[in-house]
């Protein structure tokens, strides 16, 4: 009788999760969902952003399977705070350029800034600067750039939180 040959083991390869950034699908459709509810949470202020984040990565985690480690978290939750950024400043454009063209925002703002207490002077010269067209882009651009910053960085710290949590055996 001839000996057959040991059976060779197979190999199965593993297969390499695809990178997270905008061309994978998978992580860009779960991004938009989440940015869609945190945006809708605007109530919410901080916990939605961070929640967007951590739940972002839960949900690709169930989706793929994939363990994400927290970088891999940290870039999941900036594509969440991108699409979460996105939409938050249309939904406050939808809401505050109509005010703003109506002229009904400056007596609202000089209201507001009497009831804090502040100088009536610096009220009056403060708005005076807001309504002239310079002053309205300072304020914006700053406006925009806080939110940005905001948005992005919770949202990434969710995502680091949710890797750190959600991959674990």
């Amino acid at each position: 009788m001839v000996d057959a040959p040991a059976p060779t083991p197979t190999v199965i390869p593993r297969v390499q999760a695809p990178p997270l950034n905008f061309r994978n699908p998978v992580a860009v459709r779960i991004s938009l969902l989440v940015a869609v509810v945190a945006t809708l949470l605007n109530f919410l202020p901080f916990l939605n952003w961070v929640a967007g984040g951590f739940f972002a990565v839960f949900f690709y985690r169930r989706r793929t399977g994939n363990v994400l480690t927290v970088n891999a978290g940290v870039k999941l939750g900036w594509i969440t705070g991108l699409l979460t950024f996105g939409l938050s400043a249309i939904l406050f454009a939808a809401q505050e350029i109509p005010m703003a063209m109506s002229g009904r925002l400056s007596p609202l703002l000089r209201d507001r800034l009497n009831a804090m207490g502040q100088d009536p002077a610096t009220v009056e010269q403060f708005m005076h600067f807001l309504e002239s067209g310079s002053g309205m882009v300072v304020m914006l651009g700053f406006l925009m750039v806080s939110l940005f910053m905001f948005i992005t960085c919770l949202s990434m710290a969710g995502g680091a939180l949710g890797a750190k949590l959600v991959g674990r055996s």
